[in-house]
């Protein structure tokens, strides 16, 4: 029984995730056919797994915010440390270790899985959320990683968006190691400079520059920043650095294939403490909007955690929250009817025997169609196309039954269309 005595069970859901009421749901699968048709015409191949973990899966994988705050976790029945994916990358590691030696390279996968976080529920931000991964394996040459970056390109175009709608900022951790050994950063403190920089579009300048002094140094400091702000040029300044010129050339080739709105980004590092080359994010230039939608990169590392051999990674994550709110601030979601092409109202005192084999025909030819049950006068069945947005409509009486020739009207344009079920079957299939 629910609720207790007269109580009643709320009907709000759990706070930082969403219900999907299926106007939601039909922007969702629009959102994900968009995604799953640009990758899989890339050549990329769906997979998935549980969303359940053992939590060390992401203790020595994952960012530190991630394990320390974020992760939903768990000790089942079995006192084993259980938890809710946070992230699908670890996952597919270790997937991808599992059958390495039966899998031709290069590897190219795609899933859209659900992921549960611990945050602070806010705009582009919940507890749970679905994200588009898609990674290739196997490839060490900067290739693969013009192939990504134009992936995720693809797919904002697919969605309508214009190239100043958004702006791709791409960096390396190589190029950056070579900086930091260039003005002698210590080894043992580059993971925490690559921490901090990751912040640092959130701090403001004087707080980044103190926290930067604090962490290496002043005179350390001053040169680092002196580089990073060297923009482009930087490239020039470490001309004999192989990392610098992987760059320059992932840069320019991606510009070269239509890839007009990349930008290199010297401080851009990602959280994520796997990553170890190329790291590139996709952001919203609208001000009503102005944020990271999602990014990604290069972790060459990460499978030889679970097997001896070393296979070059890298991908990307695009979460279905933020591609929501962006394709809503640019107004590029389109208007999506119901998957119910045709509804079907009922004269009084019809033989409904004879409706259901008409709308048995209809589904035998491919048509999706619901009939109208509920008893109510015809009118109201009329009325409640309004909240239903199912692209046609044909009434069904007694005469339509006898002479076996219908009318569907188009519910927004009204344009009508009559013929025999064949003829309507292949009318709705065509259009």
């Amino acid at each position: 029984m629910f609720g207790i005595g007269d109580k009643k069970i709320s009907t709000e859901s759990y706070k930082g995730v969403r219900d999907f009421y299926p106007e939601d749901q039909a922007i969702q699968n629009y959102i994900f056919n968009i995604m799953r048709s640009v990758a899989e015409s890339w050549g990329y191949v769906e997979y998935n797994a549980s969303v359940l973990e053992p939590l060390s899966l992401y203790k020595s994988k994952s960012s530190e915010e991630i394990v320390s705050e974020q992760i939903y976790s768990f000790t089942d029945r079995g006192d084993r440390e259980v938890a809710l994916r946070p992230e699908m990358t670890p996952t597919l590691a270790r997937m991808i270790a599992g059958r390495i030696q039966e899998l031709p390279a290069p590897i190219r996968w795609y899933s859209i899985p659900n992921l549960f976080r611990y945050e602070k529920p806010q705009r582009g931000r919940l507890r749970e959320h679905w994200q588009l991964n898609m990674d290739i394996f196997g490839v060490s040459d900067f290739l693969a990683e013009v192939e990504i970056v134009s992936v995720a390109f693809n797919i904002m175009k697919k969605f309508g968006a214009k190239d100043q709608d958004f702006q791709i900022k791409i960096n390396s951790r190589d190029f950056l190691d070579d900086v930091f050994k260039k003005i002698n950063i210590d080894e043992g403190q580059r993971q925490f400079v690559y921490r901090l920089l990751d912040k640092k579009e959130k701090m403001s300048d004087d707080s980044f520059r103190h926290s930067l002094i604090t962490l290496i140094g002043e005179k350390r400091a001053e040169e680092l920043l002196e580089n990073l702000y060297f923009g482009e040029g930087l490239f020039t300044m470490m001309n004999e650095s192989l990392s610098a010129k992987r760059l320059n050339h992932t840069i320019q080739m991606l510009r070269k294939n239509g890839v007009s709105n990349l930008v290199f980004a010297p401080t851009l590092t990602r959280g994520f403490d796997y990553y170890t080359g190329t790291v590139f994010e996709v952001f919203d230039t609208n001000k009503e909007n102005p944020r990271s939608l999602f990014g990604g990169g290069r972790y060459d590392n990460l499978v030889s955690a679970f097997t001896n051999q070393s296979v070059p990674a890298l991908g990307f994550g695009m979460g279905d929250v933020t591609v929501r709110d962006f394709l809503e601030t640019h107004k590029l979601l389109p208007k999506i009817n119901s998957t119910t092409k045709l509804y079907i109202c009922v004269a009084p005192e019809v033989n409904m025997e004879e409706v259901y084999k008409v709308a048995g025909t209809l589904r035998e030819g491919g048509i999706n169609v619901a009939v109208d049950i509920s008893g109510k006068k015809l009118s109201d069945q009329l009325k409640s196309l309004d909240k239903r947005n199912i692209s046609y409509v044909s009434t069904i009486g007694e005469e339509e039954l006898k002479n076996n020739k219908f009318t569907i009207r188009n519910t927004e344009t009204r344009e009508e269309k009559s013929g025999g079920i064949e003829e309507i079957t292949s009318f709705l299939k065509n259009i």
